[in-house]
């Protein structure tokens, strides 16, 4: 992990199309501002984390549902 240090109102470059900005610091709390191209997805990882939740449920569920799939050999 690369650790950098910012004040308010200074940058980080990501892959030259995303950058983090120091938006505010008030106490404990950092407020971030991401500027990223459309197609790429920017969530807090709590999101992130229940859309990949999300995804993997949906997928159990449809390979449980799929028609012709027997959970043991056919005789």
């Amino acid at each position: 992990m690369l650790v950098l240090s910012r004040k308010k109102n200074e940058s980080i470059v990501i892959n030259n199309d995303i950058t983090i900005v120091v938006v505010e610091i008030r106490g404990d709390k950092v407020r971030l501002g991401v500027e990223a191209p459309k197609e790429v997805p920017v969530h807090r990882r709590e999101v992130y984390e229940a859309i990949k939740r999300a995804d993997a449920a949906a997928a159990e569920g449809s390979e449980a549902a799929e028609p012709g799939r027997a959970s043991s050999p056919e005789p």
